[in-house]
Formats: structure tokens, sequence, C-alpha cells
């Protein structure tokens, strides 16, 4: 028995889009991916599992049962291997499973039923406090901080550093990038050229933070982006 269409659009509506593991909520479609063709990441995970051996798998399940919505969870794949693990199937059980699916179905539902569309300011509102996160990393650990010029030969603050850039940049680019593509509408015509900017930046820092191009390659954060994302949530246009 495979998992019909009928419950696979279920779960993918049910669930936003967004990975259903507790504090998650990874976006899992990209339909617009710059030159690569639109991709999913989403992955169909099964409550009780599929096969004999698997996690929490339920033998009294009909075929029909388990490839039921009712008995799946849409999971980004890094949670999907998580539950699946053999030595987590205590920890994540199927009452446990259930509760987060529902938790995250439910707030999608409140989220679409009263959030209005939100202005520019507000999307830029949201950027800025992330942006100054960076900034401040950058100011404290990167390689122009005072620390780096003071002691360029202190292996543990160089660690802090490439620390910050992987968990705490890299993500944050991410977030003020997906937030640009899905409101970049908002934004005129003149102001296009700094988000184009700081996407190709974003990509670029992070292809060098993953060691697949030269520093050199990387685009510069660009400036003028800075100045509209604070210009704005000022009190710009």
């Amino acid at each position: 028995m495979a998992i019909t269409q009928k419950s696979i659009k279920i779960l993918w509506a049910a669930a936003g889009g967004r990975c259903s593991f507790e504090g998650c909520k990874e976006r899992l479609c990209y339909h617009e991916a710059a030159e690569a063709a639109p991709y999913l990441l989403g992955e169909m995970a099964h409550i009780c599992g599929e096969k004999p051996g698997a996690s929490r798998h339920n033998a009294e399940q009909t075929d029909v049962q388990r490839d039921h919505y009712q008995n799946l969870m849409l999971l980004c794949p890094t949670h999907h291997t998580l539950i699946d693990r053999e030595e987590n199937e205590a920890v994540f059980t199927v009452e446990i499973l259930h509760s987060m699916k529902a938790a995250h179905e439910a707030a999608v539902m409140r989220r679409l039923d009263v959030d209005p569309q939100p202005t520019k300011g507000d999307v830029t509102a949201s950027i800025l406090p992330i942006l100054e996160e960076n900034r401040q990393s950058w100011a404290q650990y990167g390689p122009l901080s005072e620390l780096a010029r003071t002691q360029p030969h202190n292996e543990a603050a160089h660690a802090v550093w490439l620390s910050e850039r992987l968990s705490v940049i890299v993500p944050n680019n991410r977030k003020i990038a997906e937030q640009l593509v899905l409101h970049r509408g908002l934004f005129a015509a003149a102001e296009q050229a700094a988000i184009s900017a700081f996407l190709l930046h974003a990509r670029g820092y992070e292809q060098w933070v993953e060691d697949t191009i030269p520093y050199a390659a990387v685009k510069r954060f660009p400036a003028e982006f800075d100045s509209l994302v604070r210009g704005d949530t000022d009190g710009g246009a």
C-alpha cells in the first residue's frame, strides 16, 4: 500500500509546508530557487513505523492505516532521521509525535486565520535584530575585531569565531533571506538591487563557511542593504 495523493495533500497543507518537529518549523518547499529548479526538502515520516523492525512499528495496523494521513507527519530530513533512530524510540513515542503534529498543525491554522499581510516596515523590523546579532558577532569575534587584532595567535578565540560563523551568522543569513524572498514584492524597484546584493552575499558566505569556494569569491556584505533595513525600520518609506 502506498501513501495516497489525498493523504499527501492533507499532510502538506495541514503542516503549512514546514517541519512539524517541535521548535523546528524549517521551510520544506522552495518554489523560488534562483537558477535551480524548485525543490522539496520535506519527508513524510511514519509515526508507527512502516515495516517490521522500524521504530514504533505496530503489527496490528493495516496497510491502509499505516499509510494514512493520521499516521504521517511532515518533517525535515534531520528530524526524520532523529525520531527513527533505534536509541530514540523511547524518547519519541507514538503519543509524543502525535502531540507534536497536532500542536504544529494547530499553530499553522492560527497564523493563517489571524495574520494580516505584513508591511515593508514589519519585514525590516523583523530583519533588523537578526542583522544586528550578526554585526555584533562580527565585531566581537571577526578577523577585524579587537580580539583578533590583539591576539592573532589565540586558537581558542579563533575557534569561537569559527563557531559563530556556523551557528549564528549562516543561520541568521538564511532567516533574513527567507523573509526577503517571501516579501520581496513589498520593496520598491530602487531597493531591489540592495536585496539582490544581500542574497548574493549570503549564498557566497555560506559556501565559503562550507569550504566550497574561496573567501575572495564571496561578495562583501552590502552596506546599502544595512542602510535600507535600518532606514526603513527607523521610519523611512
